[in-house]
């Protein structure tokens, strides 16, 4: 075995697909796939399952998963003990919902980039049920998603609780909603509504809050910063969670404000999940402590409005 050919399955697992892991590791994938074959060959199994739409980590490749990262961590060990530093960066892959950017993302990668300056993290914004397949398959190493109370951890994950929260009507200052001191539900038939799309938390949480009743969604979109943008320019308002809205830099601006729900007493509670094995990569280990630092440090993000 040579010590390239794990990095190159957990590119390949990481990426999901043949190509986009030639294209990172500069390789050909002829070569890549030819690289990838020997290795199972000389473990007698697959380790990948090809598809049209791409590649994905087997079932048995999942179980040995875990002894793929040792090997990684060993020569990244290797490498520290040789003085290979520019070697050892490893990225760290977060797979998120962008809810809770303004008090957990962001502070926390300044924190990890002041004590990894040379490991490179990635966040990818994606449906929740795209972040716990991400984390299954090994192609996240961590994933902030929103849940709402009584919601169930999906099976074989850790999940840390961050922070709670409860949604509010973000609108633009000149709004007539932004007058009022709390919004009801009957109040949101009255404007057009930035729905979030299928798949996210706030989705099911406005349909639900509306029950029966049909309001004018003349807009969706994926995720609260894009509703954010929206709702500054004057399209309409969108229901998210307090911490998303308070803090960020349009609300500081004035460009946007909120106002918390009549009668409603539904908490948004920000998880970090990730998948449970008996190793974690060195890097992974640090931003998911740094998460649950920062979260713990934190004051309740809504708690002016209340």
């Amino acid at each position: 075995m040579r010590t390239e050919q794990p990095e190159y399955i957990a590119a390949v697992t990481r990426l999901g697909s043949l190509r986009r892991a030639a294209d990172e590791l500069r390789l050909s994938q002829p070569a890549l796939s030819e690289t990838v074959r020997n290795l199972e060959r000389e473990l007698g199994v697959d380790l990948l399952e090809r598809k049209r739409t791409g590649a994905t980590m087997s079932a048995a490749g999942q179980e040995l998963l875990p002894h793929i990262v040792q090997v990684l961590e060993a020569v990244d060990r290797l490498r520290v003990a040789a003085g290979e530093q520019h070697r050892i960066s490893r990225m760290v892959r977060v797979g998120t919902v962008n809810a809770a950017t303004v008090p957990l993302l962001i502070p926390v990668l300044r924190e990890f980039r002041a004590t990894h300056p040379v490991t490179q993290v990635e966040v990818v914004g994606a449906q929740q049920t795209e972040i716990h397949r991400g984390l299954a398959e090994g192609g996240f190493d961590l994933g902030l998603v929103n849940h709402l109370d009584g919601d169930d951890v999906p099976a074989g994950f850790e999940a840390t609780e961050l922070l709670r929260g409860r949604p509010v009507v973000c609108v633009r200052p000149d709004s007539p909603l932004a007058g009022r001191a709390e919004v009801s539900a009957d109040d949101l038939l009255t404007v057009p509504l930035i729905a979030m799309r299928t798949g996210y938390v706030m989705h099911r949480y406005v349909h639900r809050l509306l029950a029966d009743r049909t309001p004018v969604f003349p807009y969706s979109t994926d995720g609260a910063e894009m509703g954010k943008l929206m709702v500054a320019e004057g399209l309409g308002a969108t229901v998210l969670p307090d911490f998303s809205v308070v803090g960020d830099p349009l609300e500081r601006a004035g460009t946007i404000v909120c106002r918390p729900l009549a009668g409603d007493a539904t908490e948004v509670v920000p998880m970090l999940q990730r998948r449970r094995a008996d190793s974690v990569p060195r890097a992974a280990q640090d931003l998911y402590e740094a998460f649950v630092r920062r979260a713990a440090a934190a004051p309740r993000s809504g708690a002016g409005l209340y």
